[in-house]
């Protein structure tokens, strides 16, 4: 009785494994199409055929071959498939950093942002516009805001980390201790706003909306070595995750795991992979929390599958929402951090209001 007992728990339990892994495969066709899709959009129309030829033409060396399709050409190869790959990256960078960084604290209403990257990248950002004088127009410019955003945002994270190390590396001193710091490092920023210019004050405000305009191959392939990088790795720590999320810091150290190097290495590869992401792109929130929470929803806890899933979840939502800013108003781009929050939030609540009332105790 028992052995049948044994057996079908491990039938079911090797069912749902193979049910997640279907939605993983179905999410991956999903994004793909999609991708392909949204190539076809744009002022300029397009169509399937036309992304295949551009890619044909391209891998045969017959992109400047004077055909009278040239020009869509290089629209659809050098301005919407790196911003369409950038949106990709994003995504996924964005919400496995949320679901990684729900999973070391224990809480559900954490994001990526929640240690005070955003509100840190923006004040580098704001000093290289403010103080150096730099605009995002140019190479240069934007290679010293970026720096200026990625640099501030470390800083950010080695104060959280380092202060969470002197009373103890617990989720509870890391969420107030970043709480903390996103007040300082966002009062600092309105103060720089303050004695800003009206060109300086339009760049500062016009970085902070997000967005995938002027994205070159250069900076897709920057952000995605980071992304993939630390995506791979934290994949890695996905059992340790399991037990970081499912106990207090007694059982992990009962388990033989030790609880704060966990929290130390997960946090700063998702506040690394953040960081990558946000300097390039400005602060796109509220994918790092909700895409973790639909992922959750559709395949469960168990972080081997939350983690990937998360991943497609949040590509597949920035996709969508820089389409949509395209279109909305075309010519006009409407900035996808702006959309994203329009089209997640009522997705979100309408998923967490179906579900049952326990869902984020």
């Amino acid at each position: 009785m028992a052995e049948n007992t044994k057996n079908c728990i491990q039938k079911r339990y090797e069912c749902q494994n193979h049910r997640k892994i279907l939605a993983l495969i179905l999410a991956s066709a999903a994004a793909f199409v999609l991708g392909l899709w949204f190539m076809t959009l744009g002022t300029s129309e397009t169509t399937f055929s036309t992304v295949i030829a551009t890619f044909r033409a391209y891998f045969t060396g017959q992109l400047n071959n004077g055909s009278p399709d040239a020009a869509k050409f290089k629209i659809i190869l050098f301005l919407r498939l790196p911003r369409l790959i950038m949106a990709l990256i994003a995504g996924v960078g964005l919400s496995v950093a949320g679901v990684c960084m729900q999973g070391i604290t224990r809480n559900p209403l954490v994001s990526p942002f929640t240690v005070g990257i955003s509100s840190a990248s923006a004040f580098g950002a704001s000093i290289a516009i403010v103080f150096l004088g730099v605009t995002s127009l140019g190479s240069a410019g934007q290679i010293t805001i970026v720096l200026c955003a990625f640099i501030s945002a470390l800083f950010c994270a080695g104060l959280v980390y380092l202060v969470a190390g002197v009373v103890g590396m617990s989720p509870e001193s890391m969420v107030l201790i970043g709480t903390a710091l996103n007040y300082l490092f966002s009062a600092a920023s309105s103060a720089l706003q303050f004695f800003a210019d009206e060109h300086q004050l339009a760049d500062v405000v016009q970085w902070t909306f997000g967005s995938f305009n002027g994205i070159d191959w250069d900076e897709v392939a920057i952000v995605g070595i980071f992304v993939l990088i630390c995506s791979l790795w934290l994949q890695r720590f996905s059992l340790r995750l399991n037990v970081m999320a499912s106990g207090d810091d007694e059982l992990v150290r009962g388990l033989g795991l030790d609880p704060a190097a966990i929290r130390t290495i997960a946090g700063l590869l998702s506040i690394l992979m953040t960081a990558a992401v946000i300097s390039f792109t400005g602060v796109i929130g509220f994918v790092g929390l909700t895409g973790p929470h639909i992922a959750r929803i559709l395949v469960g806890s168990d972080y081997r599958f939350l983690i990937p899933f998360s991943g497609l979840i949040g590509a597949i939502l920035l996709m969508v929402s820089d389409t949509m800013g395209k279109m909305i108003l075309a010519p006009v781009a409407i900035p996808v951090g702006i959309v994203v929050s329009f089209l997640g939030v009522p997705l979100f609540l309408n998923l967490i209001l179906t579900q049952k009332k326990g869902y984020l105790r």
